[in-house]
C-alpha cells in the first residue's frame, strides 16, 4: 500500500483533494465521503488548530526552560555557563518546522469497508481499521483541545494492535465520524 497512496495537494484541512474527477468521489447521503469502487480514497487532513496547539506547547515548554537555564547557570556557576540556555532555544527552532511536517503527514479516509489513517514523515505508517472489527469509538477532548476547538477520535478494535487515534479533529467532525463508524461497525459485525 505504501507506494500506491497518492500525495495530497494543498494543506490538510483546506479542502484540497487528490486527483480524480467529481464522478470518482461520492457521498452516501450521510454527510461523509466514501470511495466508489475502484476510486482512490478521499483524504482528509487535520485542521490548522492542531498545528497551532502543538507549536504553542513547544514554546511554552522551551522558553521557560531557556530562561531558567540561563538565569540559574549564570547566577550559580558563572555568566559563561548561561550560554547553555541556547540549547532549549535551538530545540525550539529545530522543532518548529518538524511539527509542521508532522501535522501535514496526518490524514484519514473513509472507504466502503474500512477507515484508513496515515501518519509519519520519515517512517510512513498506514493503519487500516475494518468497520466490522471496531468495538468502541470514543471522542475525547481535554481542556487545551476544547480551548482550540478540537477533539480526538479513539478507535478500539478486537485486536489491540490495530487500535488507532485521529488527533485534533473538529468536534462536529469527530462526532459525525463516531456515529458513522459505530453504525457501520454494528452493521458489519452483525454479518460476521
Amino acid at each position: 500500500m505504501r507506494g500506491t497512496t497518492p500525495v495530497v495537494s494543498g494543506t490538510p484541512g483546506d479542502g484540497a483533494q487528490e486527483g480524480g474527477s467529481a464522478a470518482d468521489r461520492a457521498t452516501d447521503g450521510r454527510d461523509g465521503p466514501v470511495d466508489v469502487a475502484g476510486a482512490e480514497p478521499v483524504w482528509q487532513g487535520l485542521p490548522p488548530a492542531v498545528l497551532t496547539l502543538r507549536r504553542l506547547l513547544l514554546v511554552l515548554s522551551m522558553v521557560p526552560l531557556a530562561v531558567a537555564a540561563g538565569l540559574l547557570l549564570g547566577l550559580l556557576v558563572g555568566p559563561a555557563w548561561s550560554a547553555f540556555a541556547a540549547l532549549p532555544v535551538g530545540l525550539l527552532l529545530w522543532g518548529w518546522p518538524l511539527l509542521g511536517r508532522n501535522w501535514r503527514s496526518w490524514r484519514y479516509a473513509e472507504r466502503a469497508d474500512d477507515l484508513l489513517i496515515q501518519r509519519g514523515v520519515l517512517w510512513r505508517e498506514e493503519t487500516v481499521v475494518p468497520y466490522g472489527r471496531m468495538q468502541l469509538v470514543e471522542v475525547e477532548s481535554g481542556p487545551l483541545q476544547r480551548k482550540f476547538g478540537l477533539a480526538s477520535l479513539q478507535l478500539h478494535t478486537a485486536a489491540a494492535a490495530t487500535d488507532a487515534t485521529i488527533p485534533g479533529l473538529d468536534p462536529r467532525e469527530a462526532e459525525r465520524l463516531r456515529d458513522r463508524l459505530t453504525e457501520l461497525g454494528e452493521a458489519r459485525s452483525a454479518g460476521l
